[in-house]
């Protein structure tokens, strides 16, 4: 099976090194979301996408990525994010939406906490410093592994 993992990491590499500790657990593929091109999504069995999250929601680069492909009829998929403070539930919820439109099957979701100086938080010195932190990236391997052995990536 070929596992691709597409990202968007912004500002201090938060998504970045989750996306690679998963990339390695399951011998994946792994790109930013400006690097993949439609086409390729046909080669691969199970896709993980992620990002870190603004307001609530994915970056806008991934959802508009998700947006532009065509239908999938059941691809595998994996949502992944690193956060400031908000629920994974919230946070997850508009890329969530937008792979079962274009027919994705969800099967799982990670999010760990990332440091955060978006916005405001940046006066304040940024929440959640040293994060993800070897714990987070533990069990990011631990989700990957899980991802690979109850579905053969």
């Amino acid at each position: 099976m070929r596992c691709l993992i597409i990202y968007k990491s912004v500002h201090h590499g938060n998504t970045e090194k989750i996306a690679e500790v998963m990339a390695e657990a399951l011998n994946a593929d792994i790109k930013k979301v400006e690097e993949v091109g439609k086409e390729e999504m046909q080669e691969y069995d199970i896709i993980g996408m992620g990002s870190g999250i603004f307001f609530g929601k994915h970056h806008r680069s991934l959802l508009e990525f998700v947006d532009s492909l065509p239908p999938m009829d059941e691809k595998r998929a994996f949502i992944f994010s690193t956060r400031g403070g908000t629920p994974t539930w919230l946070n997850h919820r508009a890329l969530r939406k937008r792979l079962r439109k274009k027919g994705f099957r969800i099967i799982g979701e990670f999010s760990c906490k990332g440091y955060d100086t978006f916005g405001i938080l940046k006066y304040i010195g940024g929440i959640n410093k040293g994060r993800p932190d070897e714990k987070d990236m533990d069990k990011a391997r631990k989700f990957a592994r899980k991802i690979s052995k109850i579905r053969g990536c």
